[in-house]
């Protein structure tokens, strides 16, 4: 059987569904037989970590997003102390956006520095934001030794020279519905180049939904168009893209297998 994993979900957000068994049925009629339920902020990581517990097709990560505002910021050790459960694959999603905030952002790198130090702390992987910011993302992941734990560079709208620079760290490439928009040329090249062993499909969800639902409320079902158009791209098996980024996710989330 042909079985896909979103690698990077938002389930809780998912406002339009009738619950969360009904995405879940409809992520099993679409091969997807697994998915990352990622956190941006403590408030809601309880309900990602109980998702996690009671349905063992959901894995949880521990973070803050760059965007997330806090009183105070989170310590390393809090943070380390979280991902610690069981059910927790990943520290993120983490990273830096310099599209959404504005002023002075050290305290945007700050939180990322404190991101990948507890992911070494606990030997899990890390999941990566990056908007306008690439140049500051490749260079504290260089400084940190982030490729200690390695990661994945979620929802990838860099140019190819990035992605492989990202690669060389140990960090996978994880494309969301954006790869299927038409508009989406430069991005779709580097679909193209992207190692299979480097490869990762993800929704984002409820955001970004690829084509034919552009423009509606996305969910982990929609994976598969994603994978579809990469193995199309690719001039691919759908079946082999689907084999090789499941078989990459647990490569790398190996605890998302037990």
């Amino acid at each position: 059987m042909t079985s896909l994993v979103d690698s990077h979900c938002h389930i809780p957000m998912i406002e339009d569904s009738d619950g969360i068994e009904t995405i879940l049925a409809a992520a099993r009629e679409n091969d997807v037989t697994h998915m990352l339920c990622v956190s941006v902020e403590l408030d809601s990581y309880p309900e990602i970590l109980s998702l996690a517990r009671n349905h063992s097709c959901i894995s949880a990560s521990v973070g803050v997003h760059p965007n997330t505002e806090m009183q105070n910021e989170i310590e390393i050790d809090e943070l380390a102390g979280l991902a610690s459960d069981s059910n927790v694959v990943a520290i993120g999603e983490t990273g830096l956006d310099y599209f959404r905030s504005e002023g002075d952002l050290e305290w945007q790198r700050e939180r990322f520095r404190s991101h990948i130090r507890a992911a070494r702390q606990v030997n899990k992987p890390l999941i990566i934001h990056c908007r306008e910011a690439k140049e500051d993302v490749i260079k504290i992941l260089k400084e940190e030794n982030a490729a200690d734990v390695g990661g994945v560079m979620h929802c990838f709208v860099e140019d190819w020279e990035t992605a492989q620079t990202a690669m060389a760290l140990n960090f996978r490439i994880s494309f969301s519905g954006i790869v299927t928009f038409k508009n989406a040329q430069p991005l779709k090249e580097v679909a193209k180049k992207v190692p299979l062993e480097m490869l990762l499909v993800e929704t984002d969800s409820p955001y970004l939904a690829p084509v034919p639902f552009r423009g509606k409320s996305n969910q982990p079902a929609f994976v598969k168009h994603v994978a579809e158009h990469i193995a199309e791209l690719r001039q691919l098996p759908y079946e082999q893209i689907a084999d090789s980024t499941t078989g990459n996710f647990y490569k790398l989330f190996p605890l998302a297998a037990s």
